[in-house]
């Protein structure tokens, strides 16, 4: 009964869990923020080669 006592008020699992919270939440941002980027990044080498 004391372990899980203990286990209620140990918060370092919850706080590594909101890193990776915040860590995926990073990663989905950045990964949307580059496929923008690299469409639009495409389109202008694709107008460019058309271009010449």
């Amino acid at each position: 009964m004391a372990f899980f006592r203990k286990m209620l008020k140990n918060e370092k699992g919850a706080t590594a869990i909101e890193y990776g919270l915040i860590a995926a939440l990073i990663a989905v941002a950045a990964i949307t923020a580059m496929g923008t980027v690299g469409n639009k990044l495409q389109n202008t080498f694709n107008n460019v080669g058309n271009s010449l």
